[in-house]
């Protein structure tokens, strides 16, 4: 039952927030009746795609889908800019500091640059997305490597799904291979809600043609369990991804890797739990999905631990507020012996814009601190 009113209580803000901006819109376009009837039409049109398609969506032919998911979730970031500033002015007009209210009625000159700033700031935002930013981070431990130097790369939040396919999956492997790391570590979110346009495209085999040493390892998602979930892991495991449940592995007999489920889960494990019968002189590397209670890490004898699940924000000012969420919303961190990363994600949820974050792929090169005191001597 709360359950359902929260339900109800989101969507009549949102729905009313909704109306607010296509009302200010109607206010400020000029007074030309079929501009009118077309706007109105948008405002249907734009903001049920989103959840047709996620209620309906694997009923309906993909392509269809595909095409209502990106409207939908687009408009969602376009419907965040338009609030922004029709509120920027609304508060500008009613303190009476600028004369604006003739630029906000029925005005072509306002309603011009009105148009021309949303488009700059989209066409801007998708270019943003699209350049995949190479982070690398160099980091030392205390406890023996072999070879004195391991060399991971990180992904996250790959939302594979109705609006990310084939074609960029392929692009980012190619920038992954380049890099011919020992392991590659995944931070969930492989999966973005259902995973029909992943099977029709088969990009298990083409999730198979990532190259490492060691091999890709994952932690599960919140989005892994938004469709079905076995379904989902019979797909990972396709993928030749070895996805980790609250479990460890010793890989090479030189270092753990554990992936916990995601915070989500009520029957989530503790990490002293997972850690207790493990070789605590090895280094342990921890994938853990969403970047909360770092201090367990710590605790457990974690030397490095990567997270995802933020995104950053994808779009200013979303990645300001979650430094109000989040103790590290992004990027390195370090806390006693542990050492930290949160990536933003190589993917994005929803539509494909990035203002103020980028997309990327993590490099980590881990050595052991004796060895590069050797080198300096």
């Amino acid at each position: 039952m709360l359950r359902n009113i929260e339900i109800f209580i989101f969507f009549l803000i949102f729905f009313g927030l909704n109306f607010y901006v296509f009302m200010r819109l109607f206010t400020m376009m000029p007074a030309v009746m079929p501009m009118r009837i077309l706007l109105i039409i948008s405002a249907v049109v734009v903001q049920l795609p989103f959840f047709v398609s996620l209620i309906w969506g694997n009923s309906l032919p993909t392509k269809l889908t595909s095409i209502l998911y990106i409207i939908g979730t687009s408009w969602i970031i376009i419907f965040l800019y338009l609030l922004l500033i029709f509120l920027f002015l609304d508060v500008v007009r009613l303190t009476h500091l600028i004369n604006i209210k003739p630029f906000m009625v029925h005005n072509w000159y306002g309603f011009g640059v009105f148009t021309i700033i949303i488009s700059v700031l989209l066409t801007v935002g998708n270019i943003n997305y699209y350049k995949k930013t190479r982070k690398e981070i160099n980091i030392e431990i205390s406890k023996y490597i072999p070879q004195n130097q391991l060399k991971l790369v990180i992904i996250s939040d790959l939302h594979l799904g109705y609006n990310i396919g084939k074609l960029e999956l392929e692009n980012w492997i190619s920038l992954i291979n380049a890099e011919k790391p020992d392991a590659v570590l995944i931070a969930g979110d492989v999966v973005d809600n259902f995973i029909r346009p992943l099977e029709e495209e088969r990009l298990y085999k083409t999730l198979r043609k990532i190259i490492s040493k060691y091999g890709v390892f994952m932690a599960l998602g919140n989005h892994e369990y938004i469709g079905n979930i076995e379904e989902n892991l019979d797909f990972l495991r396709r993928a030749n991804i070895t996805v980790l449940r609250d479990t460890a592995v010793l890989i090479n007999d030189s270092f753990y890797i554990i992936g916990r489920e995601d915070y989500s889960r009520k029957y989530r494990k503790r990490l002293a739990t997972i850690t207790d019968d493990l070789d605590k002189s090895k280094p342990i590397f921890c994938i853990d999905h969403q970047p909360i209670r770092l201090k367990e890490a710590r605790q457990n004898g974690v030397d490095f631990q990567v997270s995802g699940h933020t995104h950053y924000g994808q779009v200013f000012p979303i990645n300001w507020l979650q430094k109000m969420m989040f103790e590290t919303p992004y990027g390195y961190n370090k806390k006693g012996n542990t050492q930290y990363f949160v990536t933003s994600g190589i993917g994005i949820w929803g539509g494909k814009f990035r203002l103020g974050t980028r997309s990327e792929y993590v490099v980590v090169n881990i050595t052991h601190e004796s060895a590069n005191v050797q080198k300096h001597e």
